[in-house]
């Protein structure tokens, strides 16, 4: 087979890498792409909205399959684009997408079909909005209706900081057109977990749990990121809880979504939040988590190209879908000062390190080559991810590993897993 990859960053490369494990696949393509992936696929020089000449591409090159790995391109619809031209594609249609694509769309399908979020009111006018606040309940969170990179949402603890909020979302459009309407939600409290899971309109087969750590800074301080680092599985997600996510969460998500006429063909990321009332559903994805990919996709057993195909034919619920039992983390070296400003094009020294170590990965997520060296590319850089018998015995090689790489702006944080200690 040969498969096109959309998509430049760490998950991308995580999910070039896992289809190169397959035996039905011969050839990878990735547009556009980044310097990691060029181990694994010919990487084109094609922008990731670029829908036309993407599906050209595909015709051109004989595409048997093409894998979606970012939020944009499907919110914008290019699966319909491309299934409209006949070509085989994973991911959502554009209207099963705006369950990412929209929080107030998925907030108010959760109201509706009893699945369990915090309390919510969706605004589209900011004077509205405010006038909310003046009489809620502190602290409390402000989320961006649109795509915002996984930055567009804001916690304030008190009244001041939920106006500016306000004013920073809704009147300054520091998200763009993202903020025209404005979620704000009930804060609520207790363990986040990460659970991805692949769904082919009626059936869902979660994967094994990952938990993101968001905040740039140790201790979750600073400002909200893509994500600074991973770990799999989760402890606190125990069987009862999936149990009860199973019955109460995932399954009604996915009939909720076929009885809206929207069904669900792809990936829906369940981010859950477990609080003392039990598991409430935070927000939804439509692709995988980045960096949850990164250590998520190294523990899975089954070849990916059959769960791809069987979620588009509708025969998920023949598949086995294995996981190793073991545990990965994932550390995320960026560029000094993301998620604000940084410095591009700096050497990055040490990536041989990882040739031929077993259970040792390098994700890259922003580089490029320059002068036939690979140099720095953006705010998140590497992911680097370590498989071990347990969550510590991972933790301890994924920070052995961080030290093999170094490039003059090397920013990480030092506490990524450290949850698991009181597990």
């Amino acid at each position: 087979m040969k498969i096109l990859i959309i998509g430049s960053g760490g998950r991308e490369h995580a999910i070039a890498w896992k289809v190169a494990q397959s035996p039905r696949v011969e050839k990878i393509y990735c547009a556009p792409g980044n310097a990691g992936i060029e181990e694994y696929a010919e990487c084109v020089a094609i922008g990731a909205m670029e829908f036309d000449r993407l599906a050209a591409f595909a015709k051109e090159k004989a595409i048997d399959l093409t894998v979606v790995g970012m939020d944009d391109p499907l919110v914008g619809g290019i699966v319909d684009v491309f299934e409209a031209q006949g070509l085989r594609v994973f991911g959502p249609r554009k209207n099963a997408a705006i369950l990412e694509g929209s929080k107030a769309f998925s907030k108010d399908l959760m109201k509706k079909y009893g699945i369990p979020t915090a309390a919510y009111e969706n605004f589209t006018d900011a004077d509205a909005a405010l006038a909310y606040l003046e009489t809620a309940k502190l602290p409390i969170v402000l989320k961006a209706d649109g795509l915002a990179l996984g930055k567009g949402v804001l916690i304030c603890n008190t009244l001041e900081e939920a106006r500016a909020g306000v004013k920073e979302i809704m009147q300054d459009k520091k998200f763009g057109d993202a903020g025209n309407c404005v979620v704000i939600e009930e804060f609520v409290t207790g363990r986040e977990v990460s659970v991805l899971s692949y769904v082919d309109g009626k059936t869902i087969k979660p994967m094994t749990s990952a938990q993101d750590h968001k905040r740039a800074g140790d201790g979750d301080t600073g400002l909200n990121t893509g994500g600074m680092g991973t770990f799999s599985p989760s402890p606190f997600y125990t069987k009862e809880i999936n149990e009860f996510c199973q019955k109460h969460i995932y399954q009604p998500t996915v009939d909720a979504m076929a009885a809206e006429g929207r069904p669900f063909q792809g990936i829906i990321f369940f981010g859950l939040m477990l609080t003392a009332d039990g598991p409430k559903v935070l927000e939804y994805n439509a692709r995988f988590g980045d960096p949850e990919a990164q250590v998520v996709l190294p523990r899975m057993k089954t070849d990916i190209i059959d769960v791809f195909e069987a979620c588009i034919d509708g025969t998920l619920d023949t598949i086995d879908l294995e996981f190793e039992d073991n545990a990965a983390v994932c550390v995320v070296l960026a560029s000094d000062g993301y998620p604000v400003h940084y410095e591009k094009g700096l050497k990055i020294e040490g990536l041989d390190a990882f040739s031929g170590k077993d259970g040792y990965y390098v994700f890259h997520a922003g580089t490029a080559k320059k002068d036939g060296a690979i140099v720095t590319n953006g705010g998140r850089v590497l992911g680097v991810t370590a498989t071990g018998s347990d969550l510590k015995a991972a933790r301890a090689n994924a920070y052995q590993a961080v030290d093999w790489i170094s490039f003059a702006n090397k920013y990480y944080r030092h506490d990524i897993g450290k949850a698991i200690d009181e597990a």
